[in-house]
C-alpha cells in the first residue's frame, strides 16, 4: 500500500511539470491601446498558449525578427523560434508548431475584419477573406492557410 501510494506521488510529480510544458509560451509586442490585440491574445490563451506580453509597440521586434514591413500588422509575437505576425488564428501557430517548416514564421498582413481579434460583435459578423502566410527565410511567402474564400 505504502509503494503504492509512493509510485502515485512520484508518479504526479513528475508529470506536473510535464503538463505544464504543453502549452507553448509566446511572447507578444503591442501598442498598450490596441483593443484588437488584447482580443488576439485572449484567443490564443483560450488556444492552449500561455502569453507574455510587452506593451511597446511591435515596430522593433518585427525588424528584430526579420518580418518584411509589407506584411506589417498591429502586434508581433514569437514562439518556438518562428515570428508570428498580426491576426494569425492559434490553429495556424499549433500547426506550424507541429509542422516546423524552414521559415521565419508566419502573418495576416493588415488587420482582415473575422480574423482572430477583429471578430468584435461590432463588426456584425462580417468576415473579409485573408490568407496566412508562411514567410520564408528570404523574406518570400506563400498561402499557408486561406480563410473565409468562396
Amino acid at each position: 500500500m505504502q509503494r503504492r501510494i509512493f509510485v502515485q506521488t512520484l508518479a504526479a510529480l513528475v508529470s506536473a511539470p510535464l503538463m505544464a510544458q504543453t502549452r507553448p509560451q509566446i511572447e507578444v509586442w503591442k501598442d498598450p491601446s490596441c483593443g484588437c490585440c488584447k482580443d488576439w491574445i485572449a484567443h490564443v490563451k483560450a488556444n492552449g498558449f500561455d502569453v507574455k506580453v510587452h506593451e511597446s509597440g511591435n515596430a522593433a521586434a518585427r525588424s528584430r525578427l526579420m518580418i518584411p514591413e509589407k506584411l506589417g500588422s498591429c502586434h508581433t509575437a514569437m514562439v518556438g523560434g518562428y515570428a508570428i505576425e498580426g491576426h494569425v488564428p492559434a490553429r495556424e501557430i499549433h500547426r506550424l508548431l507541429k509542422e516546423q517548416p524552414q521559415a521565419i514564421g508566419l502573418a495576416v498582413p493588415g488587420m482582415p475584419v473575422g480574423s482572430p481579434g477583429m471578430d468584435d460583435p461590432v463588426y456584425g459578423g462580417r468576415k473579409d477573406p485573408y490568407d496566412v502566410l508562411l514567410i520564408a527565410r528570404n523574406g518570400s511567402t506563400r498561402v499557408y492557410h486561406s480563410y473565409h474564400r468562396a
